[in-house]
């Protein structure tokens, strides 16, 4: 049932784009994000959705969508650069089977984010983008926060749809993303325009920030936390009574202390420290040696280069006798880790140049959405309210992401090089419209200049 269910709203999704082609836009970033292929086991896995979605989207860009609008942004300049030299890397890669591998879907995420900007030349498109995007974070979150509240939480347990650890079915990575969507739930409460921000939005954005919230708690991802921290570090930059957010917040977490689980502050109380945690002391080793990596081959060992590494380090181990506690120190030899970092990932894989073209894709994005909001914010007509805080909620979302990345190998990671299509896509509506603002001033001057030409030459 689930199965035919899935095929018949993914079908009619289709259907409606032969009408509107940039229905297929959003079929596609319903498809990527949620992968309901995935979830059936006859229909769905026949109907390759994510392939006909992708080319559907383009097609109906090229073919029948107006391109009044599209501007190719220098962000995108830059994802296009990091496109060929991933194929480069991929090319030359040291391990030419898994990388093959990877590139297969890092590729089609990198030129959709490309493409995405092209499409989103409204304030609605960029809304319904937003949207869909947003309720397919949210399938996954809520059902998940329901199992959840309902005892089905724990760390590496089995809390979505689907019984896989890649995309946003990795625990971390959920956290992450779950945390990010927040301030753009937020927006909508206030300046959505395809449901109007009445109670019932309102209600339901609630309790999806109260998913959201969960969700670190049930997968008991640590970097979850780290990236709530970040979020309530962010906020006190808008809201107008500080002290009273921080002592709310404080009771808050006094008050959900006693209804975490023990497994939880197990694994919370290893953010303290790197003795003894052998995931911590790994990565160390594993960032080490990416470095040493990086000097000896700048231009990067191609997608999961990561599998020729290999090192010893020491792990403490405490052992009990009696009322004596002894530490040793043992030699762990490890190979073929995985980064646990995207800076990392980036590092190994793409090398410097790769690292640099990524750092400097994200740090626009901050620079870009801090434009937009000091020069938006102080505007008092009725169209031009949602811009300031949609560019604050899209830099507020990516800064939280690039905390949460420094302890996770998503680089590449799809819902991410979206967000970055919909900052671009916000850029370069407001560049068109700060452009058409100046012709119409340059317009009312010269108009005001003709009338006094005239007038003169009418009292003369």
């Amino acid at each position: 049932m689930l199965d035919l269910s899935l095929f018949l709203f993914l079908i009619t999704f289709l259907a409606i784009g032969f009408r509107r082609p940039f229905i297929w836009v959003l079929a596609y970033l319903y498809v990527d994000v949620l992968a309901p292929g995935k979830m059936g086991w006859t229909l769905m896995p026949l109907l390759q959705a994510s392939l006909i979605t992708f080319l559907a989207a383009f097609a109906g860009w090229l073919l029948a969508d107006p391109k009044r609008g599209s501007k190719f942004t220098f962000r995108q300049v830059l994802l296009t650069a990091l496109l060929l030299y991933c194929w480069f890397t991929t090319v030359n890669a040291d391990f030419p089977e898994f990388a093959a591998q990877k590139w297969g879907w890092v590729w089609k995420a990198l030129v959709f984010a490309i493409f995405l900007p092209l499409t989103l030349t409204t304030r609605l498109r960029i809304e319904a983008a937003m949207l869909v995007l947003l309720l397919s974070v949210a399938a996954i979150v809520i059902s998940a926060g329901i199992k959840v509240t309902l005892g089905g939480g724990g760390y590496e347990n089995q809390l979505f749809f689907v019984n896989d650890n890649s995309g946003l079915y990795e625990s971390s990575t959920l956290a992450t993303v779950a945390i990010c969507t927040i301030p753009i739930i937020l927006w909508f409460t206030r300046y959505g325009t395809v449901f109007v921000p009445d109670w019932r939005v309102k209600l339901f954005a609630g309790a999806l920030i109260f998913a959201c919230l969960l969700m670190p708690v049930g997968t008991e991802a640590r970097t979850g936390l780290i990236c709530i921290a970040v979020l309530l570090v962010l906020a006190l930059r808008d809201v107008k009574r500080r002290l009273t957010f921080i002592a709310a917040g404080a009771m808050l977490v006094v008050v959900a202390l006693p209804f975490l689980p023990p497994s939880y502050y197990e694994r919370m109380s290893t953010l303290g420290s790197v003795d003894g945690d052998e995931s911590a002391s790994t990565r160390l080793a594993v960032w080490e040696w990416t470095i040493d990596y990086a000097i000896e081959k700048p231009t990067g060992g191609g997608f999961d280069a990561f599998r020729g590494n290999s090192f010893t380090y020491k792990l403490p181990v405490k052992e009990e006798a009696g009322n004596t506690t002894a530490v040793e120190y043992r030699d762990v030899t490890d190979s073929s880790r995985a980064y646990h970092s995207a800076v990392f990932e980036m590092l190994g894989e793409q090398g410097w140049i790769g690292l640099g073209i990524w750092l400097w894709l994200h740090a626009l994005g901050v620079w870009h959405m801090e434009r937009i909001r000091r020069r938006w914010r102080k505007k008092q007509g009725d169209r031009d309210q949602w811009q300031a805080p949609l560019a604050t909620a899209l830099q507020y979302a990516q800064i939280i992401y690039l905390v949460g990345s420094l302890f996770q190998g998503i680089a590449y990671q799809p819902f991410i090089l979206m967000l970055i299509g919909l900052q671009c896509a916000l850029w370069t509506y407001c560049k068109r419209r700060d452009s058409q603002e100046l012709l119409d001033i340059r317009l009312a001057k010269q108009a005001a200049r003709s009338n006094s030409i005239g007038d003169a030459v009418t009292a003369s």
